[in-house]
């Protein structure tokens, strides 16, 4: 997958696309392989990187929706816990199972909660993970070594799925691309085209030359996200906004504060949310809020009334309380709510999708989660097929393999995320002395990986690599930072790019870094 490949497609485009796709999170990526796989013509742009939103910050799960089932949402979960395991059959490498332990505090609990997940068992059908079951006091403490015993009389297990999200996301551009479609990231879509009244394209710019192009598409699909109302309002100036935004934050923390493999869940916090401590390549992710905004950003930042509420609540469930010192990262994101009366209380809004098609023909998804992704590009791509006029053909990513697929046991654990490729990235590195070496001593990387990522997988700046490509600024956000001299020279080998490129992708991106320490050791990145 090359940029340049993709930007010849875009300047050698004779014919309109059939479905033209703007947004590159995990909605739109979903859109334009189903697209795709059903052999449409798709382009799929994306002002910044792949998942450099929401997309990329979430809480790493693929879930059914435990706070749905108790909503009396059944439609949703039903929904979720399928697309649950579709994923987890079609992305093997990405997609696990894990035990998540609820623990009991009081003596009434234990059947409440051992009842509602044996629903969620049979909701699954012959999709679910594993059985749920009632534990113990013993049996908790054996999964969860680090719970907080005081008054702890047991808990309950059921399972559900852990995915690394950014990386998806990679794989589905991949997976678009293997299917015919023309992805490319760093491209903006700077206005509509239209005609009697009709959206017919858009323009765009390429944010790296500043070149502009008008793209012509027989359906436009708006899936950016938070930003969905700016562009329908580009559409028409007096839609009324639709979007109610919700910041979900998260902390992550070293492995030993959740020493085993399961996680842990806590039904109910004073906001109405489900708590998680999740196990997550060596360390632990722990999250998260949902705090109403009234305005939105492309980089999201943790409040601190935020911060004070996931710290205290970590230290009401683990043994040991973390400090702010033990924090590794911290990291915001922001959830695209459909507006629905009273949007002020977000807990309280459902996740479904909405899809809005207006009197132009400019089509927009959202809403929605990670989890349910594939359904919600399925129902956009069948609305879309109606609006450009193109043949309907059936949906056929139900069981479609994502790029990367496969069964076969790698025993590198950097190397298994990429699946079918891990043997070319090893292949890579040993063809040139160094580059089977850590990238930084507290990351779990090669510098290989970095040299992969820069030439088949559009990474175009160390953010790309260090945040999405590798998940380095998540897992430890000063060792990224220290990384990212040496993660640029690899790049810029691969880009041909100068020196003082170098030094501006390092200063830029130590900069950034900035805002996922909890701590910020000024000494470090100055």
């Amino acid at each position: 997958m090359k940029r340049e490949t993709a930007i010849d497609q875009i300047e050698n485009q004779t014919d309109p696309y059939d479905i033209l796709v703007v947004g590159g999170g995990a909605t739109g990526l979903g859109t334009a392989v189903d697209a795709a796989s059903r052999g449409h013509r798709v382009l799929l742009m994306e002002q910044g990187d792949f998942a450099m939103g929401t997309s990329s910050r979430s809480t790493k799960l693929v879930h059914g929706g435990v706070r749905y089932l108790k909503q009396g949402n059944i439609s949703l979960v039903l929904e979720a816990l399928r697309e649950r395991g579709l994923l987890y059959r079609n992305a093997p490498h990405l997609v696990h199972n894990m035990a998540f332990v609820i623990p009991n505090y009081k003596w009434w609990e234990g059947p409440f909660y051992g009842v509602g997940m044996k629903v969620y068992d049979s909701l699954a059908g012959k999709l679910g993970l594993s059985p749920s079951k009632v534990l113990s006091k013993k049996e908790v403490v054996e999964a969860i070594p680090t719970v907080e015993t005081e008054h702890l009389t047991g808990g309950v297990v059921y399972h559900d799925g852990q995915f690394d999200d950014a990386r998806l996301a990679l794989n589905l551009a991949q997976t678009a691309v293997g299917c015919g479609a023309c992805v490319v990231n760093y491209m903006k879509c700077v206005g509509l085209i239209k005609e009697n009244d009709a959206v017919v394209g858009v323009r765009a710019r390429d944010q790296e030359t500043g070149a502009e192009y008008e793209i012509r598409a027989k359906a436009v699909v708006n899936a950016t996200g938070v930003f969905v109302d700016e562009l329908r309002q580009q559409d028409d100036p007096d839609a009324t906004g639709i979007i109610a935004v919700s910041q979900g934050i998260h902390v992550v923390l070293p492995k030993s504060f959740l020493p085993g493999n399961a996680a842990i869940m806590i039904p109910k916090t004073e906001d109405g949310r489900v708590l998680f401590c999740v196990p997550w390549h060596d360390r632990v992710v722990v999250g998260t809020t949902d705090t109403p905004l009234k305005h939105h950003s492309l980089e999201p930042r943790a409040l601190k009334e935020e911060r004070d509420f996931i710290m205290e609540h970590a230290a009401k469930y683990l043994s040991k309380d973390p400090a702010p010192e033990d924090v590794l990262s911290i990291f915001a994101g922001l959830r695209p709510l459909v507006k629905s009366g009273d949007a002020s209380n977000t807990a309280a809004l459902s996740r479904d999708h909405t899809i809005l098609v207006s009197h132009a023909g400019l089509i927009t998804v959202t809403g929605g989660k990670w989890t349910t992704y594939r359904k919600m590009a399925e129902d956009v791509v069948d609305q879309a097929e109606m609006v450009a006029g193109v043949e309907n053909r059936d949906c056929v990513s139900k069981h479609l393999q994502i790029h990367g697929w496969t069964q076969t046991d790698i025993p590198e654990k950097n190397l298994s995320l990429y699946g079918s490729e891990a043997a070319a990235i090893r292949q890579l590195g040993q063809e040139q002395d160094g580059l089977n070496t850590p990238l930084h001593p507290r990351l779990p990387y090669w510098k290989s990986e970095v040299v992969w990522h820069a030439k088949e997988e559009m990474a175009r700046t160390v953010e790309d690599v260090l945040s999405r490509r590798t998940r380095a600024l998540l897992l430890d956000a000063v060792a990224s930072a220290e990384a990212a001299e040496t993660t640029a020279k690899l790049m810029a080998e691969v880009l041909n790019k100068s020196e003082d490129w170098i030094q501006e992708q390092v200063q830029s991106y130590r900069k950034f870094a900035k805002g996922y320490v909890f701590l910020e050791p000024e000494s470090i990145l100055g």
